[in-house]
Formats: structure tokens, C-alpha cells, sequence
């Protein structure tokens, strides 16, 4: 075992016998088995016969589902702990609740409506509800907190999932989240290192960069990871990001094609993350099939270089069997060594000991089974939804004194839904929002997209205001992987619904997704962000609509995107 692991410190603090768990499990490992450590694989099947081929043929370190319903999901964790001979890392993107785990799950809210209540208590519960709800189910490791920085409104990936522009706010929402995970029993991994929310690009589908200078960054991206590895997070997810101004610090001379994403990175990794920040714990890779690894290096190349570069975990592969063959054939070729493979082992079990996996019963039932279920989206959690709901719903601007709204004197509203489609949790939320409208006494039509496709440029002022007393734009643009942007599309032909009406009848934008609505429509007089499309959300922005309860939240980045014109 590679003495420079230190399995008493932070962030393991193992006991003596937990040390030696350790050590006895990595000497009965033969190569292969080591091997299979180092892989966190998506299951694409809860099919028994297929789960017990990855047990046997692969016998990797970790797994992880989609969200399925919360019965069939705990069912299959169990029955792979109960069947695997090291017990696995199980784990889901618990970013904004439970329903990263269970279809079930609360959808508690993104980290930056969080961040927008400004009380970190509002992130302690996120932690907590998703490492509840993600425990009931069997997860013991959440992919999360999210501790980039939204620096570039144009990043189409960080957004709402970040908890802000301000390092200092991402830090201590970040810290929130992690205690609250920890404290309901799963380990935590800050992503994505180097940082993301820099560029303008999207590291799913090409290698990202992230262009600070060393000043810059350790001012930055790095104190952010220098508090959250003091704080104790459990391990780190490294990104396919280029760090090409440290890495030219690191290395004096480096030529441009030379400088390699962080995840294949030995400067980077090892250098700045293990020496200069002083991380001891697991260091995990962002998923193996993302165009950041695949566009960088000849995969044959690319998979034991990752590891001998000092990273200790695969997420996700292209071919499981063939990224085995790749990892196995590179210590033939002595691109990484077996002291390397088993540094790198020690560190995973170590992260399953320190969560107390070791203890586990490798028969019986490990997780317990309807009690737990019920913690899924459970009043308390929906209630904690609800209060951050209404701390973090914010009022960027009404320059027109259009609210609040009342159906004496804005009856008959015409909705237009932006981002229909395009939302990654809540695709009904306009639904929902037509829907408490009405139950006000509101008369709301949406915009027929077909039936003005032509039509529109006919209506005139006189028609439009004998028909309607307000307009709203609906907008539930969230991030997702595989996006190059995060902008409005406006209907053809000509946009036919934009606002063109915008100084005729009250006009009134209403952000559940990104808080950047002002770069498509920065002539809005009035722009409230809620940062979430859940049902706390929608039900908190229609009470500050009509006035009855008062707008509490602050943005975390700049809503107007830095145009002056947005701000009228």
C-alpha cells in the first residue's frame, strides 16, 4: 500500500480496524479484481442476470442508475450489496434532491435558488433531503455539491446548478450541502475540478477550458476547493477541463498540444490538487464517454493515463470489457504501474470504510425496506421545499409598477411558454401555473403557436388590447447536458412570439429556469427568477404576483448580463 495515503486524516479519519479492512481486502485482490475497482459503471439494466455479469465479470468499485421508482431501485441495491464480494460505492447525481435517485424523490431545488434565499441552512437542507431520500433507496455517494462558478452567463451547462457568481457564496452554500449529506450518512464529491462556468462551452461535448490566470484561479475556483477540502469533502470529481495557464506554470515550456484536460493531467492532479491543496481523499473522473476524454487521446491511451496521472476512479464507460482490456494492456506497456493500481484501490476502499461499508452484512437485507421509502419527497421535505421556495423567489426589476396582478385589473392574460421541451425536471410547470391562475379568478390563454403562426402580424394594437389585460412569458429553460446554449427560440415565421406588444399591455417575464431571460428579452419593464420549475416554486411566484407575500430573494449572479439597456 503506498505509504503516502495518510488513512487516518482528513477526509477518511479510519480507525485501526478499519485500516486494516483495507489492507486485508486489497491483498486478496488479484490484478483484475483491482481493476475492477477503479470502475463506477451505469447499470442499464435492474435485469438480475445482467447485474450478476457485472459482479462477476467486472466486480467493480462502484454503480450507478437513473432515477427509477424507489421500491425497484432499493430492490436492485440491495441485491447487488448483498452479491458483490467488496461492498459498492452506490451513487447518484443528487444535485437538487432525492429525485436524482427515485422518480419519486423530492425535487427540493437547484443549488442557486439555494444560494438566491441567502441562508446556507436553505443548502444544509438540500444535503440533507438528498442524502436522505438517496440513502433510502441504498445510495451511499452523491455526485454533488456542484462548486463551480457561474461566471459566464453564456455557459450553458453550470446555470442553475451552480450556487452562484461569488466564490465566497458557492463555498459556503457548497460547505452547507456537504454537511448535511455527511450528516445523513453519504459521502459527498465536490465537481467539477478545475471549475467549470468559465467558458462558454460544454465539456460533454468537446474538451473544456477554463483560461484564468494562476492568480485568478487560486483567488477563485482554488479557495473555493481549498475550503471544501478542509471542510472535509469526500473525494473530487476532476472535469475534461484544461487548466492551460497553471499547466504552463507547472510546466515551464509545455507546447500548446501538449496540454492535456485535467482528467489525464499529472501537474494538475497531482501537483496543484494533491500537493498544493493537500486533498487526500478519492479523485473520480466525469463521465469516460463525454466528448472532454474522447476528443483528448487515443482511448487506448487515454484510460491508463488517467489513472497514472493520478486519478483513481472511472465514471461511466464507452465499452466496459474493452476499457478493462485498455487499463490491463497500459500496465503491460508501462504507461501506470501496479504500486499506482493500488494506491488508487486503497483510496476507494478507504472512502467505502470511512462510510462504514466494511461493516456491512454481505447477506441479509442491507437496506431497510418500506420505512425508508416513505422519507421519499415526505411532508417535512416538501415543507422545507416550500420555505426555500419563499425565501429564494426574486424581483429583478418592475421599472412599470405592473404588480401585483389581480384579476380586477389583469383578468385576461395571455401565457407564453418559453423552453417548453427543453426542461430536465418539470416539464408541466406552466401547466401548473395556468392552473393557480385560474383558480384566482384569472382568464388565461396560452399562445397558439400553429394558429398564429401566420396570423400575428394582422393583429392590431386596438384587437390585442380588447382581448387582453396582461402578457406573461413563461420561461423553463434549465441546463442539461449535450446544449451548446441556453437561449430562448423564438416561433417562426419573423419570432411570432416575441413581445412585440412589450409597451402596450403589462408584460411580465417569469423565470422558473435560467436567470438570464433578460439576454433574449432585455426590453421586460418587470422579471421575476424562481430558479426551480417545482410546485413550491410555481405556487411562491403566484402569491408574489398577486401580492400577498413579499419578494425575499437575491440573485446570486447577474440577471442582466451585464446590458446596461436591461436595467430600464
Amino acid at each position: 500500500m503506498c505509504t503516502m495515503i495518510n488513512l487516518k486524516a482528513n477526509p477518511f479519519s479510519l480507525t485501526d480496524e478499519a485500516i486494516a479492512w483495507v489492507k486485508n481486502t486489497l491483498a486478496s485482490m488479484d490484478i483484475k479484481a483491482k481493476v475492477g475497482q477503479l470502475f463506477c459503471p451505469i447499470a442499464h439494466s435492474q435485469d438480475r442476470g445482467y447485474l450478476d455479469n457485472f459482479l462477476t465479470a467486472m466486480q467493480p468499485g462502484g454503480i450507478l442508475f437513473r432515477p427509477e421508482p424507489g421500491a425497484e431501485i432499493q430492490a436492485s441495491h440491495n441485491y447487488l450489496q448483498q452479491n458483490s464480494k467488496v461492498p459498492l460505492l452506490i451513487t447518484a447525481n443528487l444535485e437538487v434532491g432525492g429525485n436524482g435517485s427515485a422518480l419519486e424523490g423530492c425535487f427540493y431545488g437547484y443549488p442557486m435558488q439555494a444560494a438566491a434565499t441567502g441562508n446556507e441552512e436553505m443548502a444544509y437542507r438540500l444535503g440533507m433531503v438528498a442524502g436522505r431520500e438517496g440513502g433510502a433507496v441504498g445510495c451511499n455517494w452523491a455526485f454533488a455539491p456542484i462548486v463551480d462558478i457561474d461566471r459566464n452567463y453564456k455557459n450553458p451547462i453550470t446555470n442553475l446548478r451552480t450556487y452562484g457568481s461569488n466564490p465566497d457564496t458557492v463555498l459556503k452554500m457548497a460547505k452547507a450541502y456537504m454537511r448535511g449529506a455527511q450528516e445523513s450518512g453519504i459521502a459527498v464529491s465536490a465537481k467539477h475540478f478545475p471549475g467549470d462556468g468559465s467558458d462558454d462551452r460544454d465539456q460533454h461535448l468537446h474538451v473544456g477550458v477554463n483560461n484564468l490566470s494562476v492568480e485568478e484561479w487560486d483567488a477563485t475556483y482554488g479557495r473555493v476547493y481549498k475550503g471544501m477540502i478542509e471542510a472535509g469533502t469526500d473525494s473530487i470529481m476532476v472535469g475534461h477541463i484544461m487548466l492551460p495557464e497553471y499547466t504552463r506554470a507547472l510546466l515551464p515550456g509545455i507546447s500548446d498540444q501538449e496540454i492535456l484536460p485535467a482528467s489525464m493531467s499529472p501537474e494538475i492532479i497531482q501537483k496543484l490538487l494533491r500537493e498544493k491543496l493537500g486533498f487526500n481523499g478519492v479523485v473520480i473522473i466525469d463521465a469516460s464517454p463525454m466528448g472532454g476524454f474522447t476528443m483528448a487521446e487515443k482511448r487506448e491511451l487515454a484510460i491508463p493515463k488517467t489513472i497514472a496521472a493520478g486519478c483513481d476512479m472511472f465514471l461511466f464507460n464507452r465499452n466496459v470489457e474493452e476499457d478493462m482490456e485498455f487499463m490491463l494492456a497500459g500496465i503491460e506497456r508501462g504507461i501506470l504501474t501496479v504500486e499506482r493500481i493500488d494506491e488508487a484501490v486503497t483510496r476507494i476502499l478507504a472512502l467505502k470504510a470511512s462510510i462504514g461499508l466494511h461493516n456491512q452484512k454481505q447477506t441479509g437485507e442491507i437496506i431497510k425496506g418500506k420505512e425508508k421509502l416513505e422519507l421519499l419527497n415526505c411532508q417535512q421535505h416538501k415543507e422545507w421545499a416550500q420555505e426555500c421556495a419563499d425565501l429564494a423567489v426574486t424581483l429583478v426589476k418592475d421599472t412599470q409598477k405592473a404588480l401585483p396582478l389581480s384579476p380586477e385589473k389583469h383578468k385576461r392574460i395571455w401565457l407564453f411558454v418559453l423552453g417548453e421541451g427543453q426542461a430536465h425536471y418539470s416539464q408541466d410547470a406552466h401547466l401548473l401555473f395556468k392552473e393557480l391562475l385560474e383558480q384566482e379568478g384569472f382568464e388565461v390563454e396560452i399562445f397558439d403557436k400553429v394558429k398564429y403562426q401566420f396570423a400575428y402580424m394582422g393583429i392590431s394594437v386596438k384587437e390585442l388590447k380588447e382581448k387582453y389585460d396582461a402578457a406573461i412569458y413563461f420561461a423553463n429553460i434549465e441546463p442539461a447536458s449535450n446544449k451548446t446554449v441556453m437561449r430562448v427560440n423564438w416561433s417562426m415565421p419573423m419570432g411570432c412570439d416575441m413581445p412585440w406588444f412589450i409597451n402596450e399591455i403589462p408584460t411580465i417575464g417569469v423565470s422558473v429556469g435560467s436567470p438570464y431571460l433578460l439576454q433574449d428579452i432585455p426590453q421586460l419593464k418587470t422579471l421575476i427568477n424562481g430558479y426551480s420549475g417545482n410546485e413550491a416554486v410555481v405556487k411562491s411566484v403566484v402569491e408574489k404576483l398577486l401580492g400577498r407575500s413579499p419578494f425575499k430573494g437575491g440573485s446570486p449572479v447577474d440577471p442582466y448580463c451585464g446590458y446596461w439597456e436591461a436595467k430600464r
